[in-house]
C-alpha cells in the first residue's frame, strides 16, 4: 500500500481540470444522483483524494468515504475540512468494508476513478464486488467507472506523454504514463506513473510509482455484478472510447 500512499502526493496532477471542484465532480453524475430519496446515505470506497465525496456532501447527503491508502483518507478528511463538509472518512480497503458497517447500509455506493482493476485478479474483484454489494439497501446502486481495458490492451506497451504542462496550485508538471501490457489478461498488468514537475528556475523534480493492475472484459465485468446480486441497469460501455460507467442495482 505505500506505493498508493505515495501517489496520494502527485495525485493532484493525475485527476482532470473537471474534477478538481468538488461540486463539478458530483455534478457529473447528477443522471445518477436524481434517483436518490432525500438524505440519502452514500458511501465513495474509493475516495482518492476527496473532490466526490465532499461534492456529494455539499448536496446535503450522509456521505462516507473510504480508501486503502490511508495518505488518501488524509487527503479527504482536509479537503471536507478546507470545504466546511460532513464527511466520515475511514481507511478501509474493499474486502474490509464489511467490518466497518452493517449490511444494506447505504443508498448507494460510488467505485470510480477507475480503481477496480487494482483488486487482485477475478477473485479479488469479486470479493470486492461483493463487499460492495452487501451493503447497499435492496434498490441501492452501485455506481462504477472503468478504463475500457479492451482498447488498453490492444494498443500494447508504450509511454503516453502528456501534451502540455498540467498546473495545479502555481506548479507545472508533465504527466507520464508506462503501460505494460502482460501477454494474457489474467496476468499482472503494471503502471507506472511518472510527474516531472518544472519548477520557474527550470529545473525538474521527478517522481514515479509503478502500480499493479489486473485487467478486465466488459462482459466479464458484467457476469460479476450479477453474480454478487447487482443487476445492470445502465452502461456507456463503448469499445472506443476510453472510459465507462455502470450503474448497477442491488436485486
Amino acid at each position: 500500500m505505500s506505493s498508493y500512499n505515495v501517489l496520494a502526493e502527485v495525485y493532484e496532477w493525475l485527476i482532470s481540470d473537471a474534477k478538481l471542484a468538488p461540486a463539478e465532480f458530483a455534478a457529473s453524475f447528477d443522471d445518477v444522483l436524481s434517483l436518490l430519496p432525500s438524505n440519502a446515505h452514500v458511501l465513495d470506497c474509493s475516495c482518492g483524494a476527496g473532490q466526490l465525496a465532499v461534492g456529494l456532501a455539499g448536496l446535503g447527503m450522509h456521505v462516507v468515504a473510504t480508501d486503502a491508502s490511508e495518505a488518501m483518507v488524509r487527503r479527504t478528511a482536509e479537503l471536507s475540512e478546507e470545504f466546511g463538509a460532513s464527511v466520515r472518512t475511514v481507511r478501509a480497503d474493499w474486502e474490509e468494508l464489511p467490518d466497518h458497517f452493517d449490511d444494506a447500509t447505504f443508498d448507494m455506493v460510488f467505485c470510480v476513478g477507475n480503481s477496480l482493476h487494482h483488486a487482485e485478479g477475478a477473485r479479488g474483484r469479486v470479493a470486492a464486488l461483493e463487499s460492495m454489494s452487501r451493503l447497499l439497501r435492496r434498490g441501492g446502486r452501485l455506481v462504477l467507472t472503468s478504463r475500457t481495458w479492451e482498447l488498453v490492451r490492444a494498443r500494447g506497451s508504450r509511454l503516453d506523454i502528456s501534451d502540455r504542462l498540467v498546473r495545479r496550485n502555481g506548479r507545472d508538471a508533465v504527466v507520464v504514463y508506462r503501460w505494460d501490457i502482460a501477454p494474457n489478461w489474467e496476468d499482472e498488468h503494471h503502471i507506472e506513473i511518472a510527474i516531472a514537475q518544472v519548477d520557474p528556475a527550470g529545473s525538474v523534480l521527478a517522481r514515479s510509482e509503478l502500480l499493479s493492475s489486473w485487467p478486465y472484459r466488459y462482459d466479464q465485468l458484467e457476469a460479476e455484478l450479477h453474480r454478487v446480486g447487482l443487476q445492470t441497469e445502465m452502461s456507456t460501455f463503448n469499445l472506443e472510447a476510453e472510459n465507462y460507467m455502470v450503474v448497477a442495482s442491488k436485486v
